[in-house]
C-alpha cells in the first residue's frame, strides 16, 4: 500500500521551518515545525527536523527528546539513530552513545548504497565503538587476570570466546555439515589439546616426515594433483579459481580409508606415524591423510567441511613467513612441527603470502566429543547404509 502523502498544512509549516532555520531565526523555526508535527503527527523526519533546530540553539536536552520522538515512530531510522550517537558522544554519555552507534551501525550495514556524508558518520562511529569495546576488553581482562592460571585450556578458550562475542568483537560460528551431521556436539572451532594425548608421538617425527616429504617432491610422479577437482559441468563457484590447478596440492597416502601404497611404501616413517594414531576405521570413507601443498601467493577461500563427526588435524612441516589458518573466529599461524585439530564443519580459510612453499600434512580422526559407543554407532551405521545396496559409490 503506498504511503499517503502529508497534509499539506504539514508540507507548508516545514517548508517555512526550513526557511526559518537557514534563516537562523530558530524561535520562528520552533513555531513553523511544530505546526508541522501537528498536521502531521505520525512524521519522523519532522521530528527530526525539530531536533535540528535545538541543536543549533545548543538545547541537548530538546534535540534527544526529539530524536527519541522520531524513533518511537519507526526504530529505523538511521538518521535519528546518529544524530542521538553523536550528541551523546559530544556529550560523553558513553553508555548511551555505544548504543545508539551500535544501532547506527546495524542498520547502515544494511544499505545497499552509503552516501559518502553517511559514510562519514558510519566511520565514526565504527572507530568510537572500537575504543568503547576495546577498552571494556582491557578492563575485563584486567578483572578476570588472576583467576587465569585457574582455568583449564578449554575454560579459557570458552570464557575468551565468550568475551570477545559479548563485546561483539567476534561471531560465534555454527557447524555447517555438507554431509552428516551428527547432532548436539559441542561446536568447538580448535579442539583442545588434551583430547590427542599421542600429538607428543606425532611431532616427535616431524624432521623425518619432512625429509620424507622433500624426497617425494624432488620426483612426484602422478602422485601429486590437484586438491580440488570438479566434474565437468559444475557451475561457477569460490573454488574454481583452484579447479584443477596444483596451486592447492595434495599427495595422499590415504583416501577414503584405502591406502595408496606406492606413495606409503615411499615414506615409511610417515606410514609408521599414522598407523600410530587411533584413527577411524570406516570402509569407503576414513582415514584419509594427505601431504597438503599450498604454493606461494594462494588463498584457499572460506568454507565448510563435509561431517562433524571427525576431527582434522594439521601437522605443519614447512612453513614460511606469511602463512596463515581461520578457523571460525580464531586466526593462527602454523608453527613447523606442533600439531593441532579442529572441527571443518565451521567455517575456515588458508593462505600463503610467502614467496615459498607451505607443506602441512593432514589427517582425519574422530571427533573426540564422540564416546566410544556413538563412534560404534557411526561405524554401524555406515557399514548398514551401505550393504542396503543404495550406498552412493565415490
Amino acid at each position: 500500500m503506498a504511503t499517503p502523502p502529508p497534509p499539506a498544512a504539514a508540507v507548508e509549516a516545514n517548508r517555512l521551518g526550513l526557511a526559518a532555520l537557514q534563516a537562523g531565526d530558530f524561535t520562528a523555526a520552533i513555531t513553523h515545525f511544530t505546526d508541522a508535527i501537528s498536521a502531521d503527527p505520525g512524521s519522523g523526519a519532522l521530528r527530526r527536523n525539530l531536533a535540528s533546530v535545538h541543536r543549533a540553539l545548543g538545547d541537548d536536552a530538546n534535540e534527544l527528546k526529539a530524536l527519541d520522538a522520531a524513533l518511537a515512530i519507526d526504530r529505523r531510522d538511521l538518521m535519528a539513530w546518529l544524530r542521538k550517537a553523536e550528541r551523546h558522544q559530544a556529550r560523553q554519555d558513553l553508555g548511551e552513545a555505544l548504543s545508539a552507534w551500535s544501532a547506527a551501525l546495524a542498520l547502515g550495514a544494511q544499505l545497499e548504497t552509503v552516501p559518502p556524508p553517511i559514510a562519514a558518520l558510519l566511520e565514526q562511529g565504527e572507530a568510537f565503538v572500537d575504543t568503547a569495546t576495546g577498552t571494556m576488553l582491557d578492563n575485563v581482562t584486567a578483572a578476570l587476570a588472576p583467576m587465569r592460571d585457574h582455568l583449564s585450556e578449554t575454560e579459557v578458550r570458552r570464557g575468551d570466546a565468550f568475551v570477545a562475542a559479548a563485546l561483539g568483537r567476534r561471531r560465534i560460528y555454527r557447524n555447517e555439515c555438507a554431509g552428516v551431521h551428527y547432532p548436539f556436539l559441542p561446536a568447538d572451532e580448535y579442539f583442545d589439546r588434551h583430547h590427542f594425548p599421542w600429538f607428543a608421538n606425532l611431532e616427535a617425527q616431524t624432521a623425518a616426515i619432512r625429509g620424507e616429504l622433500k624426497a617425494l617432491l624432488a620426483d612426484p610422479g602422478d602422485a601429486l594433483r590437484p586438491y580440488v577437482r570438479m566434474e565437468a559441468g559444475t557451475p561457477d563457484s569460490i573454488w574454481s579459481a583452484l579447479d584443477h590447478q596444483l596451486d592447492w596440492s595434495a599427495c595422499f597416502l590415504w583416501e577414503y580409508g584405502e591406502p595408496n601404497r606406492p606413495v606409503l611404501d615411499r615414506c615409511p616413517s610417515t606410514a609408521a606415524a599414522l598407523a600410530a594414531v587411533p584413527g577411524a576405521r570406516i570402509a569407503g570413507r576414513a582415514p584419509s591423510a594427505f601431504f597438503s601443498l599450498l604454493r606461494p601467493h594462494t588463498r584457499i577461500p572460506p568454507h565448510t567441511g563435509v561431517t562433524n563427526t571427525r576431527a582434522i588435524v594439521h601437522l605443519p612441516l614447512i612453513v614460511p613467513p606469511g602463512c596463515g589458518f581461520r578457523v571460525g573466529g580464531e586466526t593462527r599461524e602454523w608453527i613447523e612441527g606442533q600439531a593441532f585439530a579442529f572441527d571443518d564443519t565451521i567455517e575456515h580459510e588458508a593462505w600463503n603470502d610467502s614467496d615459498e612453499l607451505r607443506a602441512v600434512l593432514i589427517l582425519d580422526v574422530w571427533n573426540p566429543h564422540l564416546s566410544a559407543h556413538e563412534r560404534e554407532l557411526l561405524t554401524r551405521y555406515f557399514a548398514a547404509a551401505d550393504q542396503s545396496g543404495y550406498a552412493v559409490p565415490r
